[in-house]
Order: C-alpha cells, then structure tokens, then sequence
C-alpha cells in the first residue's frame, strides 16, 4: 500500500484529482479496522494528519471553525469544550485515551455510522460541514451529507476541511446508553442544546436511525411548556416528550441490542436530559 504524505489542502486535491480513488488517512481509528479484516484494500492512502489547515480550530465570533483533522483528546479538554461542552461530553466517551489521541472529528463524520458519537451533537447544533475539491469549496448540512449508513454525498475528489458549529449559548447535554459507561459503541446516544435567545432547544439523536435525526416534534412540542426565566418545565408532559422522541427514531436489531429497547432508552435519554437543564415544578406559560 503506497502512503502519500500532504502538507496542504491544495496538495491534497492535487492528489486526489491525479486518482480520485486514493483513501484519506487521519487518525485511521475505523479505517484501519476494516483494513486489517480486509473489508478494504486501498492500493494508495493520503496521510492528511500534518495539514496545519485540518489540525486547527479557532473561535470566530458567534461560532466555531473546527478543522476535520482536530482530535477528540483536543475536543475534550481546554477552551474548544468550554465552548461547545456537549462535543466534549461526548468526545470522552469514545474509545480509550490512546483513540482519542488519533481520532478526528472528519473521520467520526466521514465515516458515516449510526453510532458516531460526535453525529448527534452535531445535528442538535445545527452545524454547517465544509468540502473542498480542486474545483472549490461548498458548505452543507450535516444531514444533507451523511445520506446513509456509512454513505456520504461527497463527490469525487472531495474531502471534509472543517465544521462549524454555533459556541455555547445555553447548558448542553450529551447522554449515551452502552454495555459500560465509556469506550464503547453506542446502542443509543442523545444531545440536547439550548438556545435561549430564540428559546428553542436541538435535540439530536444517535445510533438509532441511518442517517443524522432531529426530533423535530419533539422540540416543537417542548417549546410551549418550558420557562426559560426559572428553568422550569411543566411536569406533566414528560410522558409525551419522551414519546415524541421515541417516535423520532427508526432503531434495528442487531448484535449490540434491540431495536424495541433502543426506542425506549432514547426517550429516557431526552427525558433525563430535560430534567437535569429544566427543573420540574412549578410552571408559568
């Protein structure tokens, strides 16, 4: 297997343009599995890990700019989680110390699993994912990119450059369900954002449907029901949130759980997350 070594972007889509068929290699964290047991065979890899481009992130304005080379070990700690913390919760869930050390946030989105922990996050923030080509440069939802399970609409030629996501507004929360509390796989996972300038909460879900899943209704439904100056929340819908999140996810059966307890657990999830931002009791529309 041939290893190329880029330094920049630009060399990057000049080595992809010469063979559009050359693999990325980041962090290599599930790339490496699925060569070791063969389920590929790249004949040529681009080592993109040195692009200071990809390798950095910086906070501007409102939001944050971060390169898809930027690891989970620099999510969770430092100032980029006390910017965005919900990306930090979940970074320290994935995989043990040494993972975390080699594993991106490209690589987590460019993946395209169902269980990605950094995907529900995310796609409660709204974020906006970068693309570059030798033709140029677009932007596209996180949704609007991963458009299966591990399928993306990138085009030929194209790589993640960056993601940028909105900076802490309100609290935020990451819950994730697994066999052990962290380095594991996801059975289901959830983020809940808030947005108190248009009192509006994101609520996305993991590993419980093909492609990135807000719980839309859910969200709407919550709007009418939450005080945003005590940080309250009627109690008596609960019940029907945690439905509506429910509703919201399309779950399987597989080796790691069932489809019927990962419908359950995500609600829950939404439900516990509700209560630990927005006390229950007393409640003034």
């Amino acid at each position: 297997m041939e290893v190329l070594v880029a330094s920049s972007t630009e060399e990057i889509c000049e080595l992809l343009t010469q063979d559009h068929r050359r693999q990325l290699l980041a962090g290599g964290t599930d790339f490496m599995v699925e060569v070791n047991y063969r389920h590929r065979s790249p004949s040529s890899v681009i080592a993109i890990d040195r692009v200071p481009e990809l390798r950095n992130w910086r906070h501007d304005g409102d939001s944050v700019l971060i390169g898809s080379c930027v690891t989970y070990r620099e999510i969770e700690r430092g100032p980029l989680a006390t910017l965005v913390p919900a990306l930090a919760q979940a970074a320290r869930t994935v995989g043990s110390p040494q993972i975390r050390n080699a594993g991106t946030i490209g690589g987590n989105i460019g993946t395209a699993s169902p269980a990605g922990d950094m995907i529900p996050v995310l796609s409660a923030l709204g974020a906006t994912i970068s693309l570059r080509s030798s033709e140029g440069k677009r932007e596209v939802s996180l949704e609007d990119l991963i458009i299966g399970v591990k399928k993306t609409s990138l085009r030929e030629s194209e790589f993640i450059e960056s993601i940028r996501v909105p900076v802490l507004e309100g609290p935020q929360e990451f819950l994730k369900v697994g066999s052990r509390s962290a380095m594991v796989i996801s059975v289901t996972s959830l983020a809940f954002i808030t947005y108190p300038k248009t009192q509006s909460v994101g609520i996305g879900l993991g590993a419980v449907n093909p492609t990135p899943t807000r719980a839309r209704r859910a969200e709407e439904f919550i709007h009418d029901y939450l005080d945003w100056e005590k940080m309250a929340v009627d109690p008596s819908v609960l019940v029907r949130f945690k439905e509506l999140v429910s509703d919201a996810s399309s779950p399987i059966d597989d080796h790691r759980s069932v489809a019927s307890y990962r419908r359950h657990s995500v609600g829950v999830l939404a439900q516990r997350a509700l209560t630990r931002v927005f006390s229950e009791g007393e409640f003034n529309v």
